[in-house]
């Protein structure tokens, strides 16, 4: 007699399995072509054929872990993290009041993590308020050549980057990559508010 239940389990595995390595195929295109590496430079590198890598990229095949392994080693990635990132996440629904907040004590800037950190995702949301007359200074970024994009809502904002400062307007937006220190300042009367969404490698 047939099992319709385990039947439908297997289905189910089958399919989230194939996902994974339809996502595990995009990410890794993502990675070579993040580094601006040809797939003749990655076959040189990771001693994998470019015939091979191509097919891994476009999906029509599954990596060993042999080859993932090798490719992790290219990358300078662990291979737990490159899984993580592959792994099917449920839509995630973040209501306002659930959003963590953390305000300086001791300049009242208030930061809300609209769309915090999540694993399988490379894109945060934040949203800053910074007091009339506040500058907020950062010495360095925490991760050099961290993708910032800010979107200006309500206020002004003059922003520093390395030697340069831009002065926003609502509805103005700064995209860049940090490797330098950087100010936010908030030179009117009245609160500064944006949204910054930053791209991790």
């Amino acid at each position: 007699m047939r099992n319709t239940s385990q039947d439908t389990n297997h289905a189910a595995l089958d399919q989230r399995a194939a996902e994974i390595d339809q996502r595990l195929a995009q990410r890794l295109a993502d990675l070579r072509q993040q580094r601006g590496w040809s797939l003749e430079a990655l076959a040189e590198q990771s001693g994998i054929s470019r015939a091979t890598l191509s097919r891994l990229e476009r999906g029509e095949s599954s990596p060993t872990a042999s080859l993932l392994g090798r490719l992790c080693a290219s990358y300078g990635l662990p291979m737990s993290r490159l899984l993580a990132e592959v792994e099917v996440e449920p839509v995630r629904l973040l209501r306002a009041a659930a959003q963590p907040v953390w305000i300086d004590p001791e300049t009242g800037f208030r930061r809300r993590g609209v769309a915090p950190p999540m694993t399988g995702f490379n894109v945060d949301l934040v949203e800053g308020q910074i007091p009339p007359g506040t500058t907020l200074s950062y010495e360095r970024s925490p991760q050099p050549g961290l993708e910032h994009h800010i979107w200006l809502l309500e206020g002004e904002l003059h922003y520093t980057l390395g030697s340069e400062t831009f002065a926003l307007r609502p509805g103005d937006s700064l995209s860049f990559r940090l490797f330098d220190a950087t100010r936010f300042h908030n030179p009117a009367t009245t609160p500064a508010r944006y949204l910054i969404a930053l791209g991790r490698p």
